[in-house]
């Protein structure tokens, strides 16, 4: 069972500076304490700077005694997670967590990781290769994904709305859908028509 007073004051700690942290926590879906979203401001000086990441955070029944299960839902181009599905490969969320770390120690180690990627240890062997053979082409596509994917633009997100309730789909739903994933169409419309 998931200790929720712990997980309440862990989201109250992490929210509290967001602004200066640049790592912030939210309900997934505004009742579920086990299944949170996490947002990253793209680090300084790195080809994410000026994206907000978003993360899907699972937290299983033995948390804290458990990792977190996080998975970047923002499309990232990056050695040390998967650029098809989002999965990390950090050692604190698998066999070096610990109780006394926290979500928001979680989400800063994540921020880390993008300004300091660890190509010897992939989760994507493609993006590392590039970024060790190639760093000028990895850097430019981390930047381009960052612009495509982690950039929220008022009016490309006002386009997805409307050709979304075009569709069919109430405006109300493909608002919060379309927040919940980042402004990202496709799983937008993915997440919609699975009800």
């Amino acid at each position: 069972m998931v200790d929720v007073s712990r997980v309440q004051k862990e989201l109250t700690e992490c929210n509290r500076d967001r602004e200066v942290s640049g790592v912030s926590i939210t309900l997934h879906d505004g009742s579920t304490i086990s299944h949170l979203t996490g947002t990253i401001a793209g680090p300084q000086g790195t080809p994410y700077e000026g994206g907000t990441f978003v993360i899907d955070i699972r937290l299983p029944g033995g948390y804290p005694f458990e990792p977190p299960k996080m998975q970047f839902i923002t499309k990232v181009w990056h050695p040390n997670i998967s650029s098809q599905n989002g999965a990390i490969c950090l050692d604190i969320l698998k066999d070096q967590w610990s109780p006394a770390l926290t979500l928001k120690t979680a989400l800063l180690s994540l921020q880390a990781l993008l300004s300091a990627p660890a190509p010897d240890d992939p989760q994507d062997a493609v993006v590392a290769q590039q970024y060790l053979r190639d760093y000028s082409t990895f850097s430019a596509t981390a930047r381009y994904w960052t612009e495509a994917f982690a950039k929220n633009s008022s009016t490309g997100m006002e386009e997805k709305v409307q050709k979304l309730v075009e569709m069919g789909f109430p405006e109300d739903m493909v608002r919060s859908v379309l927040k919940s994933v980042n402004g990202d169409e496709n799983m937008a419309l993915e997440k919609l028509c699975s009800g």
